[in-house]
């Protein structure tokens, strides 16, 4: 499991740099971030260990935006305020995710210690 993203006010790790697939190279399916040229066993799991860090890094922080994104849309203060089902609707997401991503986009935008994106589902 993912450990909990820092919040604002906690430094951050940095991962590893996603570097961008040449788009040549891309069509090849068996083409990831030249991990299939590694022959090094050791280099192989340290690079793709960091990979794996990494996209688990921007997957949560892009989750606490979609969650900022949607507690935005769902403001009362807004003239074009979106209900939780719109919001599901836009998001593809049920309206009881819905609901509980507006929640935590509210307690991240206060600022409150929220619970992370795992405890959401």
């Amino acid at each position: 499991m993912a450990e909990p993203t820092p919040r604002r006010n906690e430094s951050r790790l940095r991962p590893a740099p996603l570097l961008f697939e040449p788009a040549e190279d891309t069509a090849d399916p068996e083409h990831f971030f030249d991990l299939e040229s590694m022959d090094d066993p050791r280099a192989l799991l340290s690079r793709a260990t960091e990979l794996s860090q990494a996209f688990r890094a921007a997957a949560d922080r892009a989750v606490e935006y979609q969650a900022i994104a949607a507690a935005q849309l769902a403001d009362p203060r807004r003239f074009d305020r979106l209900t939780p089902a719109a919001i599901a609707e836009r998001a593809q997401w049920t309206e009881d995710y819905a609901k509980k991503m507006v929640e935590f986009g509210q307690d991240l935008l206060r600022g409150v210690e929220a619970h992370g994106p795992a405890d959401l589902g």
